[in-house]
């Protein structure tokens, strides 16, 4: 019989192997790991982990600025004290993001955008609070700054809003704020 669980697990494995699969096609100096904390809707807190791919596409060089793409995967935990359900919900998601970033200078400044997918361990937050599936997609835009010798330093802040499109009804949504920083191996 298929039950939470087992969604739960099968969502885990899809992801680490699929994050497997990003770090082998990554060399050295195009992976980063990412640690993010933020607040959303309705008091819930959320902690990240994202694995970051940075294949070196760039283009559109105006001299100063140029875009860039990168991969993400990310695994994060949601906890609400408001009338909980779950004690906690275990976010899994994919996103491609696109940076504009100034090409020199000891500190790099970005915008960035992207969407992607999620996945919910739980659909239901709090006791009046659902997202209706377990499937969610996301919108995310933010700004941040790069620095050190190569770069490999990223501060930045991002504004995420995730629901499921009217997948189902209701679809409330959740809007995060949320700060990260991120080292580029």
């Amino acid at each position: 019989m298929y039950n939470v669980q087992t969604r739960t697990h099968w969502l885990r494995y899809m992801a680490m192997a699929l994050l497997a699969a990003i770090s082998t096609h990554a060399s050295a100096d195009q992976f980063g790991l990412q640690l993010g904390a933020g607040t959303g809707d309705r008091g819930i807190k959320k902690g990240d982990l994202g694995f970051v791919w940075d294949p070196n596409i760039t283009w559109w060089d105006t001299g100063n600025w140029h875009f860039t793409a990168l991969a993400e995967g990310h695994v994060a935990q949601w906890h609400t004290d408001e009338g909980n359900v779950n004690a906690s919900i275990t976010e899994f998601g994919l996103n491609p993001i696109v940076r504009f970033v100034k090409n020199g200078g000891d500190i790099r400044p970005y915008i960035e955008g992207g969407v992607g997918l999620r996945g919910l361990s739980h659909a239901v937050i709090a006791t009046d609070y659902s997202l209706s599936t377990g499937f969610q997609f996301t919108e995310i835009a933010g700004v941040g700054l790069m620095f050190g010798q190569r770069g490999q330093y990223q501060l930045g802040y991002r504004f995420q809003h995730i629901s499921n499109a009217d997948i189902k009804k209701p679809n409330p949504g959740v809007n995060f704020h949320e700060v990260y920083v991120q080292y580029n191996f």
